[in-house]
């Protein structure tokens, strides 16, 4: 099957995309928000019986992860395999591929929208989707759009949520989403001390060449700087970029405070991610498969509610206590007035939609 590259994908997806448009116009604990985690049903669900998958053919899925196993996403997707096995009986295997080994999140994507089949799962960025005409994932990559994790929670939670994680079925993609999760919210770092929005200005910060992104470090008076995240390190190393953003758990377990010490807290946007399995991959499965396959989906949502939180916490006190400098933003309306003009531009499209996610707060 021929390869699906973004550019292409959106030249013959734009017309489903309009008509998406044109239809979509008309503070609480994290115990709380696990606990509401795991009431909530995955937007795809199946026939079969969960207990009745141990006797069906084994069958064995690849699931890439970019970042380590240490990180937020690395447990989160550990958990997911220990899970899916233990539902299954063993029928179904989870042979997870972590840091990267099967290339960047984009590359992964590009296979399997090009229909490769060594690839079954991957863990994406929630909004990742947004360069192959999925524009309702890009509202979740909105700076400043969740006020806390509560209230990504209660949108993940929601009756919403599933309609977001369909879209990729809705526009006709080869995938379809499985849960959501988050790995905590981004911040900035940078090779020399940023104590305020004024010091980004003129600095080169790297980005995935998101429009929403661009346009947000545009407005904060920076330049955007494509580099993919495989060659980070050593463009900050070498002077390439002179910063870059992150969760904080990913900026220490790829080592970046080694290179850019530095650390504000602005927290822009939620890094929400979401899993996604191929249309083939979930053809090998029996309906029983499935059904476990979507339990499984359900109990590690829930647990990455648990974890997030906890371990973002653990790993900030240790950057602390290493000697990286970091920053605190107590007042946060300078970075949002900033951006102002990027949410609109980007929200306007579906501003009803986009206003149901911020009133979930």
């Amino acid at each position: 099957m021929k390869k699906i590259s973004r550019r292409s994908f959106l030249a013959v997806a734009g017309a489903s995309t309009a008509a998406l448009a044109l239809t979509a116009c008309g503070g609480s604990s994290s115990s709380t928000a696990a606990s509401s985690t795991a009431s909530s049903a995955p937007a795809s669900s199946a026939a079969g019986d969960a207990s009745g998958a141990a006797a069906d053919p084994k069958v064995t899925l690849v699931y890439a992860e970019v970042n380590p196993l240490d990180t937020i996403v690395g447990q989160t997707g550990s958990h997911f395999k220990e899970k899916v096995e233990e539902l299954t009986g063993g029928s179904v295997v989870i042979d997870l591929q972590a840091s990267g080994v099967l290339g960047s999140e984009n590359d992964v994507l590009d296979a399997l929208l090009g229909g490769s089949t060594s690839i079954d799962i991957s863990r994406i960025s929630a909004f990742a989707l947004t360069s192959y005409g999925c524009t309702k994932s890009m509202l979740l990559s909105i700076p400043f759009t969740f006020d806390n994790r509560a209230h990504f929670w209660n949108f993940a939670n929601s009756e919403l949520a599933p309609e977001f994680l369909n879209e990729p079925q809705e526009l006709g993609l080869p995938l379809r989403g499985m849960f959501y999760g988050e790995e905590g919210f981004r911040h900035f770092f940078t090779v020399k001390p940023v104590a305020a929005i004024e010091d980004l200005k003129g600095m080169k910060l790297r980005v995935s060449n998101d429009p929403v992104m661009n346009g947000m470090v545009e407005s904060l008076g920076a330049y955007p700087t494509v580099v993919s995240f495989g060659e980070l390190y050593s463009a900050l190393q070498t002077g390439v970029v002179d910063g870059a953003e992150q969760p904080i758990a990913n900026y220490k377990s790829n080592a970046f405070p080694e290179v850019a010490n530095n650390l504000i807290l602005d927290g822009h946007t939620l890094g929400a991610i979401q899993a996604v399995i191929t249309d083939n991959a979930w053809g090998k499965l029996t309906e029983n498969q499935q059904a476990a396959i979507m339990e499984a989906a359900k109990d590690t949502q829930a647990f990455n509610a648990e974890l997030s939180e906890t371990e973002e916490n653990k790993v900030l006190e240790e950057l602390k206590s290493s000697g990286c400098n970091v920053v605190d933003v107590t007042d946060k309306t300078p970075w949002a007035d900033a951006c102002a003009k990027v949410i609109e531009d980007n929200t306007k499209a579906y501003a009803d939609l986009y206003q149901k996610i911020r009133d979930m707060k």
